[in-house]
């Protein structure tokens, strides 16, 4: 059984879904937050909409490959595995949501709200770094270096989703 800790920042196993959904999740949050500031609501319905949708466009093309693979079609219990498998793209977005939806219920401020949820998905994003560096049993300075290349990869990535969105 997960821990609440492994469901929402991933363990070993869901490293690639936790890190393409924290990057998921921030991308819409960049793109809408200015625009949504003041119907957080609806940044929370689009940034979760945003994130089942490619959860789902996720399930069906690794379902569409391994069908291929095995030269058959899949079953349902084949496809339900998938999706569990890839659950961690849409846990991902659980914890930057939370704060966008307090924000929304004025519980936060919504700068505080949006900053808060850019908080967790830094976070989020270095403790992926930080596992794959002690997977691979890396020194310190190359633990650092991993460290700061999966911070930067991901937070490009988030910057050029709001750069493309704003244009």
């Amino acid at each position: 059984m997960k821990t609440l800790k492994e469901f929402l920042i991933g363990d070993r196993r869901t490293i690639a879904g936790t890190v393409y959904g924290t990057i998921v999740v921030l991308a819409v949050l960049a793109a809408g937050a200015r625009a949504y500031r003041e119907h957080l609501w609806r940044l929370d319905v689009i940034a979760a909409g945003s994130t089942l949708v490619l959860w789902l466009a996720h399930v069906y093309s690794d379902g569409l490959g391994e069908s291929l693979k095995l030269e058959r079609r899949l079953t349902i219990g084949e496809l339900s595995q998938i999706a569990r498998r890839e659950y961690s793209i849409v846990a991902a977005a659980v914890l930057p949501l939370a704060a966008i939806t307090l924000g929304a219920l004025h519980v936060l401020p919504a700068g505080t709200a949006v900053f808060a949820a850019f908080a967790v998905g830094v976070v989020t994003l270095t403790a992926q770094g930080v596992r794959y560096a002690r997977l691979e049993n890396l020194s310190r300075p190359a633990a650092l270096l991993t460290i700061a290349v999966n911070l930067g990869a991901g937070l490009s990535l988030v910057a050029l989703e709001a750069l493309v969105s704003h244009h």
